[in-house]
C-alpha cells in the first residue's frame, strides 16, 4: 500500500461559534488561494444566507490549499448536533481532525460529540486552542479540560499526545506556546504536514471509492463527493454501485464529469488516484454511503449507519382563510418535490406521507427542522407545521424516548432557577462546576422537556446563559411534561386588527401583532396571562356617537407587540395549535378554527 506524501486530508471539528470557519478562511488566505487584489469576504465557507446570518455551519464543504509541496484537503463540519449526520459521514475522508476549543469556553457538548466519532475511526488529533485573545481566556484550565475529554473518550495512548496549538483565528496568528505570539499559521501548516498521516491506497488496483457527500446542481444533476480508497477513477469510466448494508445492490453507472478541489473552486480533471478526495456527476441515484466498483471487483466499503432521527414534525399544505396570498408554491405537489429533492443531500432526514396533503418529517433536533422551514419559506412556499414530537422507541418491552445531556453556563444568581425550570421538565442535575464568576450545570433531560425551554432560560439568565444539548441514549417515558404554562389570545373573528380592539386586548397578555394586520377567526394574536384560551375582538371598532367622537382615539397607548421569530413561534405552539409559514408572514392559529366547534371539543376532553 503506497502512501500519497503530497497529500494530507483533514477535518476541522468544533461547538458551534468556536472559529472553525474563521479558520478556514485565514488558512485559504494565507495558503495562497487569492490573488493580491482579489476582493475577499468573511466567513467565505458560509455559503449561505442563513449561514452568514446565523454564524454556524449548516453544511458540510470542501476545499484545498497547496503548502510548499503539499496538498491539504480541508472539510469544514457543522459544529451544531442537529447536523450531526454531516459529521458521520464526512470523517471518513479525512485522515485526521483539528479539534478547535475556545479558550474561555473550553469543550462543550458537541466538541464531545464529534470527537468521540473521530476517535472511533482511529483518526489523529491535532488540538487547536482558539480565541487566546479573548480577556476571559482561561487557557490551562482548558488545556486540562480537553485531555480530560480525551481519557473520558477512551483516546489512544497516541491520540492522548496529541499537538497543541495556540491561535487567534481572527488575528491569522498560531503558535506552539500560549506565551509566545505566533507570527503566522504556519507552526499549524507543518504540524498537519508531519503529523497527520498521508492516506494510503495501491494506485495500481482495481477502483474502490465510497460516497461520503452529496452536493446537487440543476444543470448536471447529483454530484458525489468521496476519497478515492484504492485504484484510480477515469472521466467515462463504466463502474458499478453497491452497498455494503445490501448486498443485492449492483447498479451500473458511468463517470460523466470528474472534479478536483482548489481552494474554493472545483476543476474538471481526467483521473485522480487512491488518496485523492474527488466529486463526480452523471448518476443520478447514487447517495451517501454507496461505494463505487470496478466491474470486475465489486467490492463494497463499510459505511457506518447515521444515527436515527429523535424529533419528528408533519408539514402540511396550507388551508387557512388566508391561503395562496404571499407563496408561490403552496399545493401538495410543490411540497413533496421540494421535500424529495432535499432528501437528496441531507442524510440524517426521513420524509413520510401523511394522506394525500400531509408529510411527517423527521430530524436530529428543532434546529435542524426550523432550518428547513426557514430555507423553503425562502424559496417561495408556504405550508403550515405541527409542533415537534419525540420519536419514542420500544425497547425491551418499554417505551423509551430519547434523552438529551444539556450543559448550561450561566451567571450564579440564575442557578436556583435554571434549576427549578429544568426539574419542572423532568431534568436531573448531574454536575455542578464553578467556572470563574459563573457556573457550569449539566443536566439528563428528556428531548421534549427541551421544546420552547430557551426562551425562558434567556429570560431566567437575564440574557447572559449559554445552553447547548446532545443527544445522549434512549430511557424509559418520564411521564407527563406540561409544554407551557400561559394560553393563547384567539381572534374571534376575520377582519383588520384596529387600535381600539387591541387597546381592550393587551390587558389580557402579550400581543404578536400591531395595528392594521389582517387576521382571521382562529389566529392566534397573542399570548395570554392565564393559563387558558380566550377569544378577543380585535376587529371591535369604537362606535361614534355625538357623545363621542373619533379624536378620543388619540389618547389610546398600544404596548409594543412582541415580534416572533421562526424559532420562538415553533417554541410557542401548543399541541392544537399550528403555525403557518409563508414568505412573507408567520402566523400561529388553532387547529379548529371555528370557535363554537372549538369549545364543545375543549368540554369534550375535560369530561
Amino acid at each position: 500500500m503506497a502512501a500519497r506524501e503530497n497529500i494530507r486530508n483533514i477535518a476541522i471539528i468544533a461547538h458551534v461559534d468556536h472559529g472553525k470557519t474563521t479558520l478556514v478562511d485565514e488558512m485559504l488566505k494565507q495558503g495562497g488561494i487569492y490573488r493580491e487584489n482579489q476582493a475577499v469576504v468573511d466567513r467565505v465557507m458560509d455559503s449561505g444566507d442563513l449561514e452568514r446570518e446565523r454564524g454556524i455551519t449548516i453544511l458540510a464543504k470542501n476545499t484545498a490549499i497547496h503548502y510548499k509541496d503539499t496538498k491539504i484537503n480541508i472539510v469544514d463540519t457543522p459544529g451544531h448536533a442537529d447536523f450531526g449526520g454531516e459529521v458521520e459521514r464526512i470523517l471518513k475522508m479525512v485522515n485526521g481532525v483539528i479539534l478547535l476549543v475556545d479558550a474561555a469556553e473550553g469543550p462543550m457538548p458537541q466538541t464531545r460529540f464529534v470527537l468521540s466519532k473521530a476517535l472511533d475511526l482511529g483518526h489523529k488529533v491535532i488540538v487547536v486552542i482558539n480565541k487566546i485573545d479573548r480577556p476571559d481566556a482561561r487557557i490551562s484550565e482548558v488545556c486540562d479540560e480537553v485531555l480530560e475529554l480525551l481519557l473520558d473518550l477512551n483516546a489512544t495512548e497516541e491520540q492522548f499526545d496529541s499537538p497543541t496549538l495556540f491561535a487567534s483565528a481572527r488575528e491569522g496568528i498560531c503558535s506552539f506556546s500560549a506565551d509566545v505570539a505566533g507570527a503566522n499559521f504556519e507552526p499549524l501548516f507543518d504540524t498537519i504536514v508531519d503529523y497527520i498521516p498521508a492516506p494510503e491506497g495501491d494506485k495500481d488496483g482495481p477502483l474502490q471509492m465510497l460516497v461520503s457527500s452529496i452536493d446537487y446542481n440543476e444543470y448536471v444533476g447529483r454530484i458525489g463527493i468521496g476519497r478515492i480508497e484504492r485504484g484510480t477513477i477515469r472521466q467515462n469510466q463504466d463502474v458499478i454501485i453497491c452497498d455494503y448494508h445490501n448486498a443485492e445492490q449492483r447498479d451500473k453507472g458511468k463517470i460523466v464529469a470528474l472534479y478536483e478541489f482548489d481552494g474554493l473552486a472545483r476543476r474538471p480533471i481526467e483521473s485522480a488516484s487512491a488518496g485523492e478526495i474527488v466529486a463526480f456527476s452523471g448518476m443520478s441515484d447514487v447517495t451517501i454511503g454507496h461505494s463505487l466498483c470496478a466491474p470486475d471487483a465489486v467490492e463494497p466499503l463499510p459505511f457506518v449507519k447515521i444515527s436515527p432521527p429523535t424529533i419528528e414534525m408533519t408539514f402540511s399544505v396550507n388551508d387557512s382563510p388566508f391561503a395562496g396570498r404571499e407563496g408561490k408554491f403552496v399545493t401538495s405537489r410543490n411540497l413533496r418535490d421540494r421535500l424529495d429533492k432535499e432528501l437528496l443531500k441531507d442524510v440524517s432526514l426521513r420524509v413520510s406521507e401523511q394522506g394525500t396533503d400531509a408529510f411527517n418529517v423527521a430530524g436530529r433536533g428543532e434546529m435542524h427542522l426550523s432550518i428547513l422551514i426557514e430555507t423553503m419559506r425562502r424559496e417561495g412556499y408556504e405550508f403550515q407545521v405541527s409542533t415537534p414530537r419525540v420519536l419514542t422507541q420500544e425497547i425491551d418491552g418499554k417505551l423509551c424516548e430519547p434523552i438529551e445531556k444539556l450543559i448550561c453556563d450561566i451567571p450564579e444568581g440564575s442557578v436556583g432557577a435554571v434549576i427549578e425550570k429544568i426539574g419542572y421538565r423532568k431534568g436531573d442535575l448531574l454536575s455542578m462546576t464553578p467556572i470563574g464568576s459563573r457556573m457550569r450545570l449539566e443536566f439528563s433531560i428528556p428531548a421534549r422537556g427541551l421544546f420552547g425551554y430557551r426562551n425562558e432560560f434567556l429570560t431566567d439568565t437575564k440574557g447572559e446563559g449559554i445552553m447547548s444539548s446532545v443527544f445522549d441514549s434512549y430511557a424509559p417515558m418520564k411521564g407527563e411534561i406540561d409544554r407551557r404554562a400561559v394560553g393563547s389570545l384567539v381572534a374571534f373573528e376575520t377582519g383588520v386588527a384596529v387600535a381600539y380592539g387591541l387597546f381592550n386586548a393587551q390587558d389580557r397578555g402579550v400581543l404578536f401583532i400591531g395595528s392594521g394586520t389582517d387576521v382571521y377567526a382562529g389566529m392566534v394574536v397573542g399570548q395570554c396571562a392565564r393559563n387558558e384560551d380566550m377569544a378577543v375582538n380585535i376587529c371591535k371598532k369604537k362606535q361614534l356617537t355625538n357623545m363621542r367622537s373619533a379624536g378620543a382615539d388619540e389618547s389610546l397607548r398600544l404596548v409594543t407587540p412582541r415580534n416572533m421569530s421562526l424559532e420562538q413561534c415553533l417554541e410557542f405552539l401548543a399541541d392544537d395549535e399550528l403555525l403557518e409559514v409563508t414568505p412573507k408572514n408567520l402566523r400561529i392559529r388553532k387547529r379548529i378554527l371555528d370557535h363554537a366547534t372549538r369549545m364543545r371539543n375543549v368540554m369534550k376532553t375535560r369530561q
